[in-house]
């Protein structure tokens, strides 16, 4: 039953148990079509005297994932599509729930979002014990829109419900069944079966036949509730407070224990309907669809290649990057060589990774017999004699041209002929750290974020001459060690460095020009991003600043800020938080805090640039904060886009958002960029550049679309790849 995206199959047996499955590969998500024939199969089970009773479950172990994200475009238009409280009301809770036969979940693999909620919607479920089961719906900008807001607390209380839901975090079959989510945990050859004869029971009264929304026993009292609930909404404040679909979700929650579910199903299904419009939403399911996205590469992955099997992997440098990077494929069992000068450095190495996989273990998500696994995974050297059977090198070294260019002459002599040469370089062009070797089509970049082993993103840099199967290779490895790839071009800091290197130059000059350090940062942290530019550049340290910076001074120099600030600053012993002292003062908990000193330092630099306050921006209006510091790295991003250094604009979105924290709920940089269209962008940085100079003037690419009013990422048509 069910046409186009997915049906229902509904089979007989002999012992007059009808079992309805769900079939949409590859989750068995609820596309309108699967929810129609849930509805027709239910009607249909009810009429036929030969059934007695009704099991739910999902083709081929899995459940049902939730209900299918590409159809809310479908209601975002809501032409023809029905409404979303009509599915809640009409199929879940007039069909399925109060069907006349009894009706038993059997939950395989997930029952997540919309899943979970039909799930809930029968008298009973049954799941294996490793299923996941919960409502992530809050990560996509809505609430649960099926019930989930109402029947969730019945089954499992107040209080759990509000974590499981606010915070999306499921739960496994073994932990849902102690909640009292799921009724019973049964192994999966066992499930169906188990579940029918459940089904049957409950039918002969042997076991309760429960509608989950009108279960009590386990709420809280009207005033015990009450509390729970506020305590939640200060929650949600202070953990998002650029956010509202949480405190909404609270509210319609509310609801249903005040005025009873029925009505908070109603009040449900009118948020919903409201969210699903919201521009968080929008933004949300557009990081949803990009991040999926990042890893098709036209040319590349639609060639049918399969990735080679990586068995063991090398990395030069144990410092801060290659420890991490070394405890981030550990994690995912690569056996791995660290190579190091001498035994000291080697030793520190080790003993960095031996850390990272102990705060693991202090915070219960490592047993003491997995670290130990885990560490015997490493193994040191000090030269390349056990390089000759390695399948991929990653060089983690400090960012000096002549010493890598060293290593990669080595590296060729040492490696088999089919390993993969790696750089983690943050900012250097490949194609000169590769100079002196023949074989670069094997050389790419793997620029790791730091913490490597925490961060989410793996930029992997390809120059002309990188070959496709080691672009597939290294995809593979970021799937394998759970890291989103964004595959770039070759060129200066590559996509994310290159985009927001003007993030800290546009602070610079505007507190050279009369604005407060510590405003900016309080105005772009109340933006969304985890820190302003100078508190980023405190934590990053002034060394790696002015060496990142100086990169970009050398190959863009009609377009860099070049202050003195920070140069005079570290003149003073002054290198960031790891001195206690770089634009804020530290204590000893690494706490920040203003320093009345920085004004002299200001007032030098501006000596040095010879420029005077401006009285506009010593009173600079929070808006123009964050479009001054952002539209230039919006205007960098068009520049990566026009030489074809990124594919798509929705891998830079996925690149700002997981390298550089940009709030995901604004949808990446050219997603948030395009809400005020090309033609006001290039207006206010032509406007910026005839008062403050070239660092705002827009670029040719961001002129031609606001001339033509294109939004910024819609395709290029005939920019010259780079890849």
């Amino acid at each position: 039953m069910g046409r186009g995206g997915g049906h229902t199959r509904m089979e007989v047996g002999s012992d007059g148990v009808a079992v309805i499955t769900i079939v949409n590969p590859p989750v068995n998500s609820l596309s309108f079509e699967v929810l129609h024939g849930l509805k027709e199969s239910f009607d249909q089970a009810i009429k036929r005297n030969d059934v007695k009773a009704i099991v739910v479950t999902g083709a081929k172990g899995k459940f049902s994932g939730g209900f299918d994200i590409s159809a809310f475009g479908g209601i975002q238009e809501a032409k023809d599509r029905p409404k979303p409280g009509w599915i809640s009301i009409e199929i879940i809770t007039d069909t399925i729930e109060a069907a006349r036969k009894p009706s038993v979940a059997a939950i395989d693999g997930l029952a997540l979002g919309g899943g979970l909620e039909v799930a809930m919607a029968c008298n009973a479920r049954l799941s294996t014990p490793t299923s996941q089961l919960g409502l992530p719906e809050l990560q996509l900008g809505i609430i649960p829109g099926f019930g989930g807001t109402q029947r969730l607390p019945r089954l499992v209380g107040l209080t759990k419900a509000l974590e499981m839901i606010l915070a999306s975090k499921p739960v496994k079959g073994k932990e849902a069944f102690s909640l009292g989510l799921v009724d019973g945990l049964v192994q999966p050859n066992d499930l169906v079966n188990t579940a029918r004869q459940w089904a049957l029971d409950i039918l002969g009264r042997q076991r309760p036949w429960v509608a989950s929304l009108y279960k009590t026993d386990k709420l809280e009292s009207l005033g015990e509730a009450r509390e729970i609930l506020k305590f939640a909404r200060a929650q949600a404040q202070r953990r998002a407070p650029n956010l509202y679909h949480p405190l909404v979700c609270i509210d319609v929650i509310e609801a249903g224990i005040v005025a009873g579910p029925r009505a908070g199903l109603w009040k449900e299904a009118e948020a919903f309907e409201k969210l699903v419009q919201s521009d968080i939403c929008k933004s949300l399911v557009h990081v949803f669809f990009a991040q999926r996205g990042t890893t098709k590469v036209p040319g590349v992955t639609d060639r049918g290649l399969v990735p080679r099997q990586i068995k063991k992997v090398a990395i030069l440098g144990g410092g801060l990057m290659g420890s991490g990077i070394a405890t981030a494929l550990i994690l995912s069992n690569y056996p791995i060589i660290l190579k190091e000068v001498n035994g000291k450095f080697l030793d520190a190495g080790i003993n960095r990774i031996k850390a990272n996989l102990q705060s693991r273990v202090k915070k219960g998500k490592m047993t003491k017999e997995n670290f130990a696994k885990a560490v015997s995974l490493v193994s040191g050297s000090l030269d390349y004699e056990s390089f000759r059977d390695v399948d991929m090198v990653i060089e983690a070294v400090i960012e000096n041209v002549s010493l890598k260019q060293q290593i990669f002459v080595d590296l060729e002599k040492y490696c088999p002929p089919h390993c993969i040469l790696a750089s983690n370089t943050s900012t250097i062009d490949l194609n000169l750290i590769g100079e002196k070797i023949k074989s670069k089509d094997r050389i790419v970049g793997a620029h790791f974020f730091s913490p490597a082993h925490v961060m989410p993103l793996l930029e992997i840099v390809r120059t002309k001459q990188t070959s496709s199967q080691v672009i597939v290779d290294v995809l593979n490895i970021s799937k394998k060690i759970r890291k989103t790839p964004v595959v770039v071009g070759n060129c200066t800091g590559f996509a994310v460095n290159r985009m927001f290197f003007p993030y800290t130059q546009a602070g610079l000059l505007l507190v050279e020009r009369g604005a407060d350090v510590y405003q900016i940062d309080r105005v772009i942290t109340k933006f969304g991003m985890p820190m302003g530019p100078f508190r980023l550049v405190d934590l990053v340290g002034f060394g790696v600043a002015i060496a990142t910076g100086s990169q970009f001074i050398q190959n863009f120099p009609e377009r860099t800020y070049k202050s003195m600030l920070i140069p005079l600053l570290q003149e003073d012993k002054r290198a960031g938080e790891t001195t206690r002292k770089g634009f804020y003062l530290y204590d000893d908990k690494r706490k920040a805090s203003p320093d009345p000193e920085l004004k002299n330092y200001i007032e030098k630099a501006r000596g040095i640039s010879g420029v005077s306050v401006d009285p506009k921006l010593a009173k600079i209006p929070e808006k123009d904060i964050v479009e001054m510091i952002f539209f230039p790295v919006v205007n960098e991003a068009c520049r990566v886009l026009d030489e074809g250094i990124a594919v798509k604009a929705a891998d830079l979105d996925i690149s700002a958002i997981m390298g550089m924290g940009f709030p995901p709920y604004r949808g990446g940089i050219i997603f948030w960029a395009d809400s005020f269209g090309s033609k006001y962008i290039y207006s206010r940085l032509q406007k910026w550049s005839e008062l403050y100079g070239e660092f705002f003037k827009p670029c040719a690419y961001l002129a031609a679309r606001a001339a033509k009013g294109i939004p910024l990422s819609a395709p290029v048509e005939q920019a010259k790849s780079r890849m």
